[in-house]
């Protein structure tokens, strides 16, 4: 016999249940009992209780004008990176009793606009957002609807705006001067176009950055399309690795690393001390490689908890959480490099 659908209980059943009207149910769910008895709080209180009653966050919103719901806006939700980032996200929004509607621009404009249009309609309260270059004009629209908005991996770091992010340049100029040090003396750049991003920017520029105060030079393959193309990145690194020069490989994408290094399977009898390898986050992957790659980590989970607290508090305009914060990154060192 096919299986009976449960019937979902409703603020109309509830009502009938502890005899009073629905309106009064509404205003005890969003805690508006000043003026209503306990009797009438109290029946109300047990037909919840039977029936196990759970109110829609939208329905409860359109009385209370908040949803409880969070927007939160990924360029790419495929990465370890945004996964620890809505992890860090959830975990906060959870214990403040709010839900998180998360959406993948894919870093289309596009897309992007079409997510915030959606959550708007659906009423959140707020937005979490890794934004795309042309974001300055969507932010108007969130603006314009009286929702507070929180970046994190953003081109928008002024005061004028909410964002969280990661020492990205310093961490990297750090670490790439380190492998100066350790006695690398070529240095070779696999990364796709930093405009998209302002972690790329940071990245890139840290690495540029470093060498140059070392008075040093590099060579770049770029990523096209945001797609690794395995067989010509071997080619480069076979033209641009001569086996006796100590040359670094900085691949500073988290997403292209294991392709970058798979492409240099055949270097790997030469590592540590005559091919380096330094990349970014990934730290599961990374660890158990053989050889362990040595990457930049970024406090990713950290990150996401951070933007919550910021935003939460916009919510409720308390001014406790400072709206522009700067989180550390640190270098896992592996095999890959000396």
């Amino acid at each position: 016999m096919p299986t009976a659908t449960k019937k979902r209980i409703t603020i109309n059943d509830i009502a009938t249940m502890a005899g009073t009207s629905k309106t009064t149910v509404s205003f005890y769910l969003n805690g508006k009992t000043e003026r209503m008895s306990e009797a009438t709080q109290e029946r109300i209180k047990a037909a919840i209780a039977k029936t196990g009653y759970e109110p829609s966050p939208i329905a409860r919103g359109m009385n209370a004008k908040r949803t409880q719901l969070l927007g939160v806006i990924i360029g790419d939700i495929t990465n370890t990176f945004s996964n620890q980032i809505v992890k860090g996200i959830e975990g906060v929004a959870a214990k403040a009793g709010y839900r998180v509607l998360v959406s993948s621009s894919n870093h289309s404009r596009t897309d992007e606009r079409a997510y915030i249009d959606r959550l708007l309609a659906v009423g959140v309260d707020g937005f979490i957002v890794q934004p795309t270059a042309q974001f300055k004009e969507i932010s108007k629209v969130i603006e314009d609807a009286g929702k507070q908005l929180v970046f994190f991996d953003s081109k928008f770091y002024d005061f004028a705006s909410n964002w969280v992010k990661t020492d990205n340049y310093e961490a990297t100029s750090r670490a790439v001067g380190e492998c100066v040090r350790k006695g690398y003396r070529r240095f070779l750049l696999v990364a796709a176009p930093p405009q998209l991003l302002s972690s790329r920017i940071e990245r890139t520029s840290g690495f540029v950055d470093a060498l140059e105060a070392a008075e040093m030079g590099f060579t770049q393959f770029e990523i096209e399309n945001d797609e690794v193309d395995v067989e010509k990145l071997r080619e480069f690194l076979r033209a641009n690795i001569d086996g006796t020069t100590p040359t670094l490989v900085f691949a500073p994408n988290c997403w292209a690393l294991p392709d970058v290094y798979v492409a240099m399977r055949e270097f790997y009898p030469l590592m540590p001390t005559h091919v380096g390898l330094l990349g970014f986050d990934n730290t599961e992957w990374a660890g158990v490689a053989s050889p362990s790659v040595s990457v930049v980590t970024q406090p990713a989970f950290e990150e996401g908890a951070e933007a919550c607290r910021i935003l939460l508090d916009l919510i409720q305009n308390k001014g406790d959480v400072d709206p522009h914060q700067v989180l550390d990154c640190h270098v896992r060192w592996g095999a890959t490099t000396m």
